[in-house]
C-alpha cells in the first residue's frame, strides 16, 4: 500500500476543536482521522478508516480463531422482537424509533440478542447442533443525552457482539471463557492497557460478568483494585462487607435532640457534639436520600429512600445499576407527602408511610445511628435498626472510596478510572425463555438453550488507543493499528521528494505499508508536525543527508533518531517494520 499525502484526501488542524475534552477527541480530529457530523456522529476520513478496519480486522481473526461464525443483521429492526423481551419499553429514551408510511413500529439497533436468538432457533433443533457461537460487527445506535468525548462516546458507533448458544451451564462457562482469552490476545495486539473487573448485568440480565476497561484518566468509569489479592471490579459492582449484626438487648433507647437550623450532616455533627456532649462523626449518622425510580412500563414513579452512613453520598451510577431496569431522580416533590420532612428525615415512620427504604449494608442490625425526627429542627440519637426501624432490604449505592476494605480479603482497595472496552456476560435463559429457544435431547425432550453475550466497542477501541498512545507531539499508533507502517517525509529542496518517493515505491513493493509526504510546495517544518501529529510508527526524513549520502531514521514512540546509509534504508526499515 502507498499513499501520496500530495493526493490524500487529508488536511491536518493546528489548533483544538472548541468542543473537544478529551485527547482523544482533539488529536484525532487535528491529525484528520474523523470529523464531526452531528453530536454524538461522526463521519471516517481516509487514514481514520484504515485505523479503524485494522481494528476489526484484528478483532475478527481473533473471533474466528476462537471459533466463531459472523453474521450481519439489519440495524432497522421491527418491535415485536423487542416486545417479547420488554426491552421495547425497558430501554427507554435511548433508543432510536421510527415508523415506516403504514405506522408500523421500528426501531435503529442499540443491541441485537433477540434477532441472534430467533435466527438460531429458525435454523438449529437438535441437540447435536451445539454449541455455536456467531457474532457481528455492526453500526449500533443510542440515544445517548450527553454525547460526549468525541467516538469515545457517541450515538452511532461500531460494535462487535457475539453470543454463545450452549445446551447446558457447564457449556456456557466454557463459552465464556473461550470469549475471554479472545479478548485478552486481541486487546494485547491492539497495544491497549486493560484491566479486567467484575461488573453489573444491569439491562443485560444474567449472571457472571466482566469489563475490560483501560485506565485513563478521563475515563468515565471508576473500578478498584486490591494490590494483596488482585481482586478488581467496576465501583458499581463492588460489594460492601457487612458487619456483624448486634443483639437488641441493652441498648440505650431512642433520644429525639432539639437541633435546629442543622439540614446538612456537616452542621448536624457540629450541633450535637457542641451541645448534647457528644464526639460524634458524619460516619455515625444515617443520611436518607429520596429518590423517584422510573421503572419501564410503570405507571407512575415510585417514591423510594436510600439510607447511608452520613459520611458517604449516594452514587446514582451504583444505585441505577442496582435498580436497572429502573431510572433513579432526585425526588422534589416534598409537597405530596408531607410526612417526608426535608433535611430531618429518618426511617421511623417510612413504614406507616408506605414508603419502601433500602440500606446500605454497614446499616446492620444493632447498628445505632443519629438520624432525622420527621419533624423540623429535630434529630434522634440511638436510632437502631432492626429495633426503630426494618429496612426492605440493602443496595449497593454509596460511594466507593480509596482505602475502603476488600470485599475478598479485607485489605484497602486502590480507586481509578477507566474506558469500558469489553463486556463479556454469561446471559443465561432470558432471552432463550423469551423465545422460547429449545433442542431436542437425545431421549426426544426439548432441552432449553443457555446464551452468553459478548460485546466490543470497535470504534471506541480506536479512540481508546489514542487515549494511550499520545504525547505532546501528537498521536503514536501501535504498528499493527497504524494506518501505515513507515512515513517518510521528503523536505523538498533538489531531488530529496524524487528520492522519497523511490523509497516509497521499493518499501511498498517489499509489503509495506507506506505514506509518503511528496507535496512540492510545504515547507519542511509543516511536513515535520504532521509526520509528528498523525503518529506512524516509523518516520524516515530524506533531507540535508542526502548530499553525504544519509537518510534519518525516527522511532516515533521513542523519538530516537539515528541516520543510515542510503543503501541500507530499506532494509534498516523493513527490520524496523518487522520488530
Amino acid at each position: 500500500m502507498l499513499l501520496r499525502m500530495s493526493s490524500l484526501f487529508l488536511r491536518t488542524l493546528r489548533d483544538d476543536p472548541a468542543d473537544a475534552e478529551v485527547p482523544s477527541h482533539k488529536l484525532l480530529v487535528r491529525a484528520g482521522y474523523v470529523r464531526r457530523v452531528a453530536p454524538g456522529i461522526y463521519s471516517w476520513l481516509p487514514l481514520g478508516k484504515i485505523v479503524l478496519e485494522n481494528v476489526t480486522r484484528i478483532i475478527r481473526e481473533e473471533m474466528n480463531r476462537m471459533g466463531g461464525q459472523e453474521v450481519l443483521f439489519p440495524a432497522l429492526l421491527p418491535r415485536e422482537y423487542y416486545e417479547a423481551t420488554g426491552r421495547w419499553t425497558e430501554y427507554g429514551d435511548t433508543l432510536f424509533r421510527l415508523k415506516d408510511r403504514k405506522g408500523a413500529d421500528y426501531m435503529l439497533g442499540p443491541t441485537h440478542e433477540e434477532l441472534f436468538t430467533d435466527m438460531v432457533k429458525g435454523e438449529y433443533s437438535s441437540y447435536k447442533d451445539y454449541p455455536v457461537t456467531l457474532y457481528q460487527i455492526q453500526t449500533k445506535y443510542r440515544d445517548e443525552a450527553r454525547p460526549r468525548a468525541g467516538i469515545l462516546r457517541g450515538r452511532e458507533f461500531l460494535m462487535k457482539d457475539s453470543y454463545s448458544f450452549d445446551l447446558d451451564d457447564d457449556g456456557l462457562k466454557r463459552s465464556y471463557e473461550q470469549h475471554r482469552e479472545a479478548y485478552i490476545r486481541t486487546f494485547d495486539r491492539l497495544g491497549i492497557r486493560y484491566k479486567i473487573v467484575f461488573a453489573q448485568s444491569g439491562a443485560m440480565g444474567g449472571s457472571a460478568s466482566e469489563e475490560f476497561l483501560a485506565p485513563a484518566p478521563t475515563g468515565e468509569d471508576t473500578f478498584v483494585a486490591c494490590h494483596s489479592c488482585g481482586y478488581a471490579a467496576n465501583a458499581e459492582a463492588v460489594t460492601t462487607p457487612a458487619p456483624a449484626a448486634i443483639s437488641l438487648e441493652g441498648l440505650q433507647p431512642q433520644q429525639v435532640l432539639d437541633t435546629p437550623d442543622t439540614p446538612t450532616i456537616e452542621s448536624l455533627v457540629n450541633y450535637v457534639n457542641e451541645h448534647y456532649g457528644l464526639s460524634i462523626t458524619a460516619a455515625d449518622t444515617l443520611k436518607n436520600v429520596v429518590v423517584s425510580v422510573y421503572t419501564p412500563g410503570a405507571d407512575k414513579p415510585e417514591t423510594l429512600v436510600i439510607g447511608v452512613p452520613g459520611d458517604r453520598e449516594v452514587d446514582f451510577k451504583r444505585l441505577e445499576a442496582a435498580l436497572a431496569p429502573g431510572e433513579a431522580t432526585i425526588f422534589e416533590d416534598f409537597d405530596k407527602h408531607p410526612g417526608l420532612v426535608k433535611g430531618y428525615i429518618g426511617p421511623q415512620v417510612l413504614k406507616e408511610l408506605g414508603i419502601r427504604y433500602l440500606v446500605d449494608p454497614r446499616v446492620a442490625t444493632g447498628s445505632a445511628w443519629v438520624t432525622g425526627a420527621n419533624v423540623p429542627g429535630k434529630h434522634a440519637a440511638n436510632v437502631v435498626a432492626g429495633r426503630d426501624f426494618e429496612p426492605d432490604g440493602t443496595i449497593e449505592a454509596a460511594e466507593v472510596r480509596a482505602g475502603d476494605p476488600c470485599p475478598r480479603c479485607g485489605s484497602p482497595l486502590s480507586i481509578d478510572r477507566g474506558i469500558e472496552i469489553g463486556h463479556i456476560f454469561q446471559l443465561g435463559r432470558k432471552y432463550a425463555d423469551a423465545a422460547q429457544l429449545d433442542a431436542l435431547g437425545p431421549d426426544g425432550k426439548p432441552i432449553r438453550i443457555t446464551m452468553g453475550s459478548y460485546g466490543i466497542g470497535v470504534s471506541r477501541a480506536v479512540a481508546v488507543i489514542a487515549e494511550q498512545a499520545y504525547d505532546s507531539l501528537g498521536l503514536v499508533w501501535p504498528r499493527e493499528v497504524s494506518p501505515a507502517d513507515v512515513h517518510i517525509v521528503g523536505t523538498g529542496k533538489e531531488n530529496q521528494v524524487e528520492v522519497a518517493v523511490q523509497l516509497a515505491e521499493e518499501l511498498s513493493s517489499r509489503g509495506l505499508r507506506v505514506l509518503v509526504d511528496d507535496r512540492p510546495s510545504v515547507s519542511p517544518g509543516v511536513k515535520f508536525k504532521d509526520a509528528e501529529l498523525l503518529g506512524i510508527p516509523t518516520i524516515v526524513v530524506i533531507g540535508r543527508g542526502l548530499s553525504q549520502g544519509v537518510a534519518e531514521l525516527r522511532d516515533r514512540a521513542t523519538g530516537d533518531k539515528t541516520e543510515v546509509p542510503l543503501a541500507d534504508l530499506a532494509d534498516r526499515v523493513v527490520a524496523a517494520a518487522a520488530s
